[in-house]
């Protein structure tokens, strides 16, 4: 009878864990594809007003420019998600501490790095996931 029990445990554990990992996987490959199209088309927003100045300071580029490279590195980003999540999701985790740390460079835009620093919580809690089932 215990045996019943632990292997139904197991087996209820092991379904929570995939729908997890199918859960994160999801959002950070779609996520990071559609916010990437969208720095070609400004639709949801126009993105260069996330942008530290000091960016373009660094890689003299206009900042709409800035943002096409931007949007090419989070297509790829996601695309490794989906092929490779346990690479993908740290280069994704690591995109985001990025993003944070430009956010933290602009006034007003501190609740948009928080709401960043708790993706990236969820991109490593994909990492974890991806580890354990060895993808």
């Amino acid at each position: 009878m215990a045996t019943n029990t632990v292997s139904a445990a197991t087996a209820e554990s092991t379904k929570l864990n995939h729908q997890a990992f199918m859960l994160l996987r999801t959002i950070f490959t779609v996520a990071p594809i559609v916010f990437g199209l969208d720095k070609f088309t400004n639709l949801l927003t126009d993105w260069t007003h996330y942008l530290a100045p000091i960016a373009t300071d660094i890689i003299p580029v206009s900042p709409q420019v800035f943002m096409y490279g931007v949007g090419i590195v989070e297509i790829a980003a996601g695309i490794l998600v989906a092929l490779r999540p346990k690479i993908g999701s740290l280069v994704v985790a690591l995109w985001l501490l990025g993003i944070i740390v430009n956010l933290l460079m602009i006034p007003n835009y501190f609740d948009v790095a928080l709401r960043d620093f708790g993706l990236l919580v969820g991109a490593l809690a994909l990492n974890r996931l991806a580890t354990a089932r060895g993808r």
